[in-house]
C-alpha cells in the first residue's frame, strides 16, 4: 500500500516516460527509496546527472503523494497502480507499462478481450461508416472497443461500440478529466457510462502533440489487435500499428479507394502483411476467435449462438438478480462448466455480474441458433 503512494508521486512526475521511470524505480529498488532520495544520489541515476536530478528533485518537494490521492478521491478519477488486481492484464504485457493509470468508468476483466480501431482524423464518410460498423459488430458479440477518442475514425469507433450496446474504453494523450476534442463532450459521458477514459498523464494535464504518439502504444498495448480504417503515409494510426507490431499484437487494416490519400497508409500496412479486413468476421478470424463469437450473417443481427451449457443458463437467469449458488444449483451443471458458462455468457454481453455474485439477463432482444 505504501509503494502505492509512491508509484503514484512519481507518475505524477514523470508521466508518459514508461522505461525511464522504471529504470530509474530499479536503480533504486523501490519507488518510495527513489522518492526519499537526495539530489545527488538522484544524479547517479541512469539518464539523469547533476542537472537533471536537480530539476527533478525540484519538482519532487512540490508534490505531495497523499494530498495527491486525497484530490482524486474526491474528483472522481481513481488510479490503478500496476501491483493492482485491477489493472489491465493486456498492458502488463507490453515493456514499458505505466507504473500507474488514471481512469474515469470503470475497467472490467472482459476489457481484456479488446480490439482497437484507428484512423485518420479527417476521414472520408466511407471511413467514418466503416469504423462505426466494425465496432458495433464487435460490441455486439462482447468485444471491447479501444481507441483514442480524437476526432474522426476513433470517435467513430467509440460510438459504433455504443451502438452496438457494447464497452468501449478511450486513452487520452492528456489528462482523463481534460475532453479533447471539446465537441466530444457528450460522447465521453457515454463512454465512462459504458466504459471507461484512461490516461498516464495526471488530471488536468492539457493535450500537447508530443503526448498523443506516448499514448498510442497504451491504445495497441490495451488490445489484442488493432485495425486501421484509413491512414495516410504519416498517420499516428501507423504510429499505433507499430507498437502492436512491437507488442507481438495483430495489425489489420481496411482497404480502402486506391487514389485516394488517405488509403496508402492502410494499404502499406496490408502489401507487409496486415490481415486485410471487410468485416468483423475477419478480425474475430485474425484472433481466432471466429469459433465463439460467430458474427452474425447480414439480415440475421439478432442471433447470437450459444453452447448448450449457455442457453441453459442464459433461460434461468431474469433481469431481477439471482445468486451465484442458485445459479449452479438451478442449471444443476458442475460448479466449474456453470462458471465458464457465465463468462461467456458475459463476453457476449448476455449476463452482467452484479454486487453480491449475482447475475441478470441483459434483456436483449435476441433468438439463438
Amino acid at each position: 500500500m505504501e509503494n502505492r503512494i509512491y508509484w503514484l508521486g512519481w507518475q505524477y512526475l514523470m508521466p508518459g516516460t514508461g522505461s525511464r521511470l522504471w529504470s530509474l524505480v530499479k536503480y533504486f529498488g523501490s519507488p518510495r527509496v527513489a522518492w526519499e532520495a537526495g539530489e545527488k544520489e538522484l544524479s547517479g541515476a541512469p539518464g539523469l546527472g547533476a542537472e537533471k536530478a536537480a530539476v527533478l528533485a525540484r519538482r519532487r518537494s512540490q508534490v505531495d503523494p497523499v494530498r495527491e490521492a486525497e484530490k482524486l478521491g474526491c474528483s472522481g478519477v481513481a488510479f490503478i497502480c500496476h501491483t493492482d488486481p485491477g489493472y489491465p492484464e493486456n498492458l502488463l504485457g507490453i515493456h514499458d507499462p505505466p507504473p500507474v493509470i488514471f481512469l474515469r468508468g470503470r475497467l472490467k476483466p472482459a476489457d481484456n478481450l479488446a480490439v482497437a480501431v484507428v484512423g485518420s482524423r479527417k476521414p472520408s464518410q466511407y471511413g467514418i461508416i466503416v469504423a462505426e460498423k466494425l465496432a458495433k459488430d464487435l460490441a455486439a458479440v462482447g468485444i471491447t472497443v479501444v481507441s483514442g477518442m480524437a476526432r474522426g475514425i476513433d470517435s467513430a469507433g467509440h460510438k459504433g461500440a455504443l451502438a452496438g450496446g457494447g464497452r468501449t474504453v478511450a486513452v487520452l494523450g492528456c489528462g482523463p478529466d481534460v475532453v479533447y476534442p471539446r465537441e466530444n463532450s457528450r460522447l465521453a459521458k457515454e463512454i465512462i457510462d459504458c466504459g471507461a477514459i484512461i490516461s498516464e498523464f495526471p488530471p488536468g494535464t492539457p493535450p500537447e502533440p508530443w503526448r498523443f504518439p506516448v499514448r498510442n502504444r497504451l491504445i495497441s498495448g490495451l488490445s489484442q489487435g488493432t485495425v486501421v480504417v484509413e491512414a495516410a503515409e504519416k498517420s499516428g494510426a501507423l504510429i499505433t500499428a507499430d507498437f502492436a507490431l512491437e507488442q507481438g499484437r495483430d495489425v489489420m487494416a481496411v482497404p480502402g479507394n486506391i487514389v485516394s490519400p488517405l488509403s496508402r497508409g492502410s494499404h502499406r500496412l496490408i502489401k507487409q502483411g496486415a490481415r486485410l479486413v471487410e468485416g468483423a468476421g475477419d478480425i474475430l478470424d485474425e484472433l481466432g476467435l471466429e469459433k465463439l463469437f460467430p458474427v452474425p450473417a447480414p439480415g440475421d443481427e439478432g442471433t447470437i449462438k450459444m453452447s448448450d451449457e449457455e442457453h441453459l443458463l442464459y433461460r434461468l437467469l431474469s433481469l431481477e438478480p439471482l445468486p451465484l449458488d442458485k445459479v449452479i444449483a438451478g442449471s444443476g451443471l458442475p460448479p466449474q462448466k456453470a462458471m465458464a458458462a457465465l463468462m461467456y455468457l458475459e463476453l457476449k454481453g448476455l449476463a452482467r455480474q452484479m454486487p453480491g455474485k449475482s447475475y441478470i439477463r441483459t434483456g436483449r432482444d435476441i433468438s439463438f441458433s
